[in-house]
């Protein structure tokens, strides 16, 4: 199914639509500043328990029929999943530094972290210009740097329609060595 033939929503980031696979079958997503849900929408018509979080009470009511729907000022108040993790988290348009060590203790073994928004270069095509609000170089690559991630996919350049620069990346938690001592881990094959 192409993400642009759904009928009467926005369609995913066709990044989302194309790592989707990642996330283990049934796993709960998290989508951070979730806006109108079109991320949750995709995600529980595959049956995925979802949750979206953002700070506008017009977008946390628009969502609330798709699943547990949060409102939070992600960036002055507390983090609002403390000790909860997702089989899947997805971020797309958002930048929020401070957050971004939380964003990734926020995925759960073998979960999938789905991160696109925009890049150093956007200031040169139009909004946002900021440097606050766009990813420096490899940025999200060095984030997930480490043995604890694999990252599957990265890509960091300029897009033509709309004329955007993007950095996004797709990466799994890999399993923590104590847990596969003994115990079963349930892996998501590729």
């Amino acid at each position: 199914m192409n993400p642009s033939t759904l009928h009467g929503f926005q369609a995913p980031s066709p990044w989302v639509w194309r790592w989707s696979a990642l996330v283990p079958a049934g796993a709960p997503v998290l989508d951070v500043a979730c806006g109108g849900g079109r991320h949750m929408r995709w995600f529980a018509q595959r049956g995925h328990p979802v949750t979206g979080v953002d700070r506008d009470p017009a977008a946390i009511e628009a969502v609330r029929d798709l699943g547990d729907a949060v409102l939070a000022d992600i960036e002055q108040g507390p983090w609002p999943f403390h000790n909860r993790r997702f089989g899947a988290v997805v971020v797309t348009n958002y930048l929020w530094r401070p957050l971004l060590p939380t964003l990734l203790d926020s995925v759960a073994e073998c979960g999938a972290l789905i991160y696109e928004t925009f890049a150093a270069g956007n200031e040169t095509v139009g909004r946002p210009a900021r440097a606050d609000f766009l990813l420096r170089p490899g940025e999200l690559l060095q984030a997930c740097a480490g043995p604890g991630w694999r990252i599957v996919a990265y890509e960091d350049g300029f897009l033509s329609d709309p004329e955007r620069f993007v950095q996004r990346i797709a990466a799994v938690r890999q399993p923590n060595e104590k847990t596969m001592v003994g115990m079963p881990v349930e892996r998501y094959p590729l």
